[in-house]
Protein backbone atom coordinates (compact mmCIF):
# COMPACT_ATOMS: atom_id res chain seq x y z
CA UNK A 1 0.00 0.00 0.00
CA UNK A 2 0.70 3.49 -0.12
CA UNK A 3 0.70 6.68 1.79
CA UNK A 4 0.25 10.10 1.39
CA UNK A 5 2.85 12.11 3.89
CA UNK A 6 2.28 15.49 4.63
CA UNK A 7 4.33 18.24 6.33
CA UNK A 8 3.42 21.46 7.17
CA UNK A 9 5.60 24.28 7.77
CA UNK A 10 5.33 28.04 9.21
CA UNK A 11 7.94 29.31 6.47
CA UNK A 12 7.90 28.06 2.81
CA UNK A 13 11.72 27.85 2.83
CA UNK A 14 11.14 25.15 5.51
CA UNK A 15 9.00 23.09 2.78
CA UNK A 16 11.66 24.12 -0.12
CA UNK A 17 14.41 22.61 1.74
CA UNK A 18 12.71 19.35 3.05
CA UNK A 19 11.63 19.33 -0.75
CA UNK A 20 14.90 19.42 -2.07
CA UNK A 21 16.82 17.13 0.50
CA UNK A 22 13.67 14.53 -0.10
CA UNK A 23 14.91 14.88 -4.41
CA UNK A 24 18.40 14.70 -3.68
CA UNK A 25 17.49 11.46 -1.55
CA UNK A 26 16.25 10.04 -5.07
CA UNK A 27 12.60 10.95 -4.92
CA UNK A 28 11.19 11.60 -7.70
CA UNK A 29 8.73 14.47 -8.79
CA UNK A 30 5.87 12.39 -9.32
CA UNK A 31 6.12 11.62 -5.57
CA UNK A 32 6.42 15.42 -4.35
CA UNK A 33 4.16 18.09 -3.93
CA UNK A 34 5.50 21.93 -2.96
CA UNK A 35 2.89 23.86 -1.98
CA UNK A 36 4.36 27.22 -1.45
CA UNK A 37 0.92 28.64 -0.58
CA UNK A 38 0.56 26.79 2.14
CA UNK A 39 4.33 26.23 2.99
CA UNK A 40 3.38 22.12 2.76
CA UNK A 41 5.55 19.19 1.17
CA UNK A 42 3.34 16.06 0.32
CA UNK A 43 5.09 12.33 -0.56
CA UNK A 44 3.66 9.61 -2.06
CA UNK A 45 5.95 6.67 -0.99
CA UNK A 46 4.89 2.90 0.28
CA UNK A 47 4.48 1.68 3.79
CA UNK A 48 7.98 0.58 3.84
CA UNK A 49 9.82 4.14 3.13
CA UNK A 50 7.30 5.94 5.59
CA UNK A 51 10.03 6.56 8.34
CA UNK A 52 12.53 7.71 5.87
CA UNK A 53 10.07 10.36 4.50
CA UNK A 54 8.94 11.17 8.12
CA UNK A 55 12.64 11.53 9.18
CA UNK A 56 13.78 13.91 6.47
CA UNK A 57 10.57 16.32 6.72
CA UNK A 58 10.88 16.73 10.74
CA UNK A 59 14.44 17.37 10.15
CA UNK A 60 12.72 20.72 8.97
CA UNK A 61 10.72 21.03 12.14
CA UNK A 62 7.63 21.12 10.93
CA UNK A 63 4.43 22.72 12.56
CA UNK A 64 2.48 19.77 11.94
CA UNK A 65 3.22 16.03 10.30
CA UNK A 66 -0.05 13.61 9.63
CA UNK A 67 -0.02 10.62 6.90
CA UNK A 68 -2.81 9.50 4.77
CA UNK A 69 -3.58 5.91 3.37
CA UNK A 70 -3.83 5.93 -0.36
CA UNK A 71 -7.05 3.38 -0.84
CA UNK A 72 -6.18 1.31 -4.01
CA UNK A 73 -9.73 0.69 -5.15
Amino acid sequence: MSQTVTAAYDRVDKATNAFHELVAEGFTQEQLFLDTDSSQVRVVVPDTARGHVERILKRHEPDNLWTRQIDAG
